[in-house]
């Protein structure tokens, strides 16, 4: 096993109609976290935490420069406001790929002051699945 980069990494989430969009050209950066949550279980008889591992979670942020061609982020993301609807988010980096069902809940767009147009789209797991690397 070798360390990488990110170079190459690619991202697809679903159009409003489930359609799997690769939007990976529009996108500057994305993050993502898979934490999980714990229960403090520490009784007054410890001296050091005590604690449950409990419910896995994923969530994200997708970024990027606005392009209005069709099937590219704005086509993807501008039905955010108008659907309630779960999208599948498909990030690969090295051959490892990260399939979760997520709801995209926000589409904000930045204009700089230097004439830039950008989004940060939020994500945020829907299907109750583990998110697991494949």
């Amino acid at each position: 096993m070798a360390k990488e980069t990110g170079i190459g990494m690619t991202v697809t989430i679903d159009d409003s109609g489930g359609s799997g969009r690769a939007i990976t050209n529009d996108v500057t950066n994305v993050d993502w976290s898979i934490p999980r949550t714990v229960q403090d279980t520490t009784g007054l008889d410890k001296t050091g935490m005590e604690r449950l591992l409990l419910l896995a979670d994923m969530s994200g942020t997708i970024s990027g420069v606005f392009n209005d061609a069709s099937n590219m982020s704005h086509d993807v993301f501008k039905t955010v406001c108008s659907t309630s609807v779960s999208r599948t988010l498909v990030i690969v980096v090295s051959g490892q790929t990260l399939t979760n069902e997520v709801f995209v809940t926000d589409y904000p767009l930045t204009r700089g002051s230097d004439g830039t147009l950008t989004f940060a789209v939020p994500v945020v797991l829907q299907s109750g699945t583990v998110p697991t690397w494949a």
